[in-house]
C-alpha cells in the first residue's frame, strides 16, 4: 500500500509564527500564558503544554497581572491590549499580517460608516476567535453574518460594507455579497474580499490531490474550521475521505483491498502528526 502525504497541508504562515514565537519565550520562560488555543489542534497543544504554555480564557485573562501572554494568530479586540498596558502584562503578539491587516481596515470602514449612517458586515462564525477581534475594531457594531437567515440583521436602506473572516470560503463570501445587494434598493454597498490566499488555494489543491487515491485520510482539531471547509473539500472530490484527529481514530477497515492513501490536512494541522498518522496507515 502506498501511503503519500500532501506537502502543501500543514500550518500556514500565521500558524508557525505564533508557534515559533511561543517557542522562543519559553526558551527562557517557564510559563508563558496564550489566551486562547494557540492553535485549533488538540494535541499540538497538548505538545506546547508540556513546554510550559498554559492555556487561559478570557475571563482568567483579565485577572492577570505582571506576566508574559501570547496573543495567537487570530488576533485579539482593543480591550486586550488596554488591560494588559494598565497590568503589567507582556504581549507575546503573534497575530498573522494578514489579520492585523484586515483589523486596520474594519476599524477605519467603521469610522467611515458611522459618519454616513452605514453598516460594518463581517462573514465569519460568531464567537471565533477571529470574529471577536475584528468586531471589536467597530466598537462591537459590526454584524456578523454566517447563515443566509442572518441577513435579516442588515437594514437595507443603509450604506452596507461587507468583509470576510481569512477563512471563509471564497464561494461562499461571493454568494453571501450577492444576496446582499439584491435586497438593497439603492444597492449602496461595498465587498471587500479579505480571504486568505494561503488558504483558499488550497481549495483547488486538494481538489486534484484527493482524486489521486482509493483513499483519503484528512488529518484536523475537532474546533478548526479551517479543517471543516477543507475536508469538505476532500469529501466532495473523493467520497471515501475519512476525518481523523489522532492515529486512534483511524480505522482497518477502511482500507481494506485499496492501495493508494493520501494524507492531508488543515492550516492548524502539524507535519509531525500526519507523518504519524502515515506512519500507523503503513501498519495496518
Amino acid at each position: 500500500m502506498i501511503v503519500e502525504i500532501d506537502q502543501k497541508s500543514g500550518f500556514c504562515f500565521g500558524v508557525l509564527n505564533a508557534i515559533g514565537k511561543a517557542e522562543e519565550t519559553l526558551a527562557t520562560e517557564a510559563v508563558l500564558y496564550s489566551l486562547g488555543q494557540i492553535v485549533h489542534n488538540e494535541l499540538e497543544v497538548k505538545r506546547l503544554q508540556e513546554t510550559g504554555l498554559i492555556t487561559i480564557s478570557h475571563k482568567e485573562f483579565f485577572q492577570l497581572k505582571d506576566c508574559k501572554v501570547l496573543i495567537r494568530a487570530h488576533g485579539e479586540p482593543p480591550s486586550t491590549y488596554e488591560y494588559a498596558a494598565k497590568n503589567n502584562i507582556t504581549l507575546i503578539d503573534a497575530t498573522c499580517p494578514v489579520v492585523l491587516k484586515l483589523q486596520q481596515r474594519v476599524k477605519t470602514s467603521a469610522e467611515k460608516m458611522r459618519s454616513e449612517n452605514g453598516q460594518v458586515v463581517i462573514f465569519g462564525h460568531l464567537g471565533h476567535a477571529e470574529i471577536t477581534g475584528l468586531v471589536g475594531q467597530t466598537n462591537n457594531e459590526a454584524i456578523v453574518i454566517e447563515h443566509s437567515a442572518d441577513l435579516k440583521k442588515i437594514d437595507p436602506t443603509r450604506p452596507v460594507v461587507v468583509f470576510s473572516q481569512t477563512t471563509k470560503s471564497v464561494d461562499e463570501f461571493k454568494k453571501l455579497t450577492e444576496n446582499i445587494q439584491s435586497q438593497s434598493p439603492n444597492g449602496v454597498m461595498k465587498a471587500h474580499d479579505t480571504i486568505c490566499r494561503q488558504v483558499s488555494n488550497r481549495v483547488p489543491h486538494l481538489q486534484k490531490f484527493a482524486t489521486r487515491f482509493d483513499v483519503v485520510i484528512f488529518v484536523g482539531g475537532q474546533r478548526s474550521s479551517n479543517a471543516k471547509v477543507l475536508f469538505d473539500v476532500c469529501k466532495k472530490s473523493n467520497e471515501r475521505s475519512y476525518f481523523v484527529s489522532s492515529p486512534e481514530d483511524l480505522r482497518a477497515d477502511w482500507f481494506s483491498g485499496i492501495e493508494t492513501v493520501g494524507v492531508c490536512g488543515a492550516t492548524s494541522t502539524p507535519q509531525w502528526l500526519m507523518e504519524k498518522i502515515a506512519g500507523k496507515i503503513d501498519e495496518i
